[in-house]
């Protein structure tokens, strides 16, 4: 789940730790996008906004050794540490990362055979820059968080969780209805793609949670909701704090009965040949 506007954004190294720990809750379900996706072996791809490069990492073990990933980022740090990822497990050949933003980016047209982002573009404006870089018949391949369940039991709470500032970010509250992720169909339509389709993969945990799942999950409420104290009543943000504080007693993750569940939508088209 992309933290981008949600709340006030942590420093560096506790969004790094975020990202390693919740690694494991998000990699099912990221195996299962790509693999839905049939990206053709051998291909040359790109991962706009790749952070560390974890999923760089998942792009090109689908696509083979005769393929080729670069991964794309803004933040210097997080290309440094997937640098040296790639690099340990001798995948450099296969998997380059470069500095740039998606709004210019530092490639020729006809450049890839697809293009893939998680967590990034979908939350904003689409443009034909994107596109732009993509060969004829290729694809663009645009997934993000969807949707959540985190607090079983308590439907009214997080529904009024979901109605906060950072509840409801990226997804601004008095933006357009037409320019919500959810419509990224009309987007990439308005770009010119076609062949387009959208998918929604879920990824469910249930108690007893194994260590590495119970602090992803811990990690994630941590990144869903932050800073709504001003926006909750008191009783609200009382029962807020009893059921997400790892040391009380109430605390969600530790029921036995514990059911959580968050959805990824991915949007794809293909550029007319």
């Amino acid at each position: 789940m992309s933290n981008q506007n949600r709340g006030t954004e942590p420093d560096l190294a506790t969004y790094i730790r975020y990202l390693n720990e919740t690694d494991p809750l998000r990699e099912r379900t990221v195996l299962d996008i790509i693999a839905a996706l049939d990206l053709p072996a051998g291909s040359s791809g790109l991962d706009v906004g790749c952070g560390m490069g974890t999923q760089a990492l998942m792009l090109s073990d689908v696509i083979g050794p005769k393929g080729h990933v670069t991964g794309l980022d803004i933040r210097p740090e997080f290309l440094d540490y997937a640098r040296e990822v790639v690099a340990k497990k001798g995948l450099s050949d296969r998997i380059s990362f470069k500095e740039g933003n998606f709004n210019q980016l530092p490639y020729d047209d006809n450049s890839f055979d697809w293009v893939w982002s998680s967590d990034c573009i979908g939350y904003i404006p689409l443009t034909k820059e994107v596109t732009r870089v993509i060969k004829q018949g290729g694809s663009l391949n645009i997934a993000f968080w969807s949707s959540e369940q985190l607090l079983p039991g308590y439907p009214q709470l997080e529904l009024k969780l979901k109605a906060t500032i950072a509840g409801l970010a990226p997804f601004v509250a008095d933006g357009k209805p037409e320019s919500h992720p959810l419509r990224t169909l009309n987007k990439l339509k308005a770009v010119g793609l076609t062949d387009l389709q959208v998918m929604t993969f879920d990824c469910s945990v249930h108690a007893p949670l194994s260590a590495k799942i119970y602090q992803a999950m811990v990690d994630i409420i941590e990144m869903r909701w932050p800073n709504v104290e001003d926006e909750l009543s008191k009783k609200d943000l009382h029962l807020y704090k009893r059921l997400t504080d790892p040391i009380s007693s109430d605390y969600i993750l530790k029921l036995p009965d514990y059911y959580g569940f968050y959805t990824y939508s991915v949007f794809s088209g293909k550029v007319p040949k």
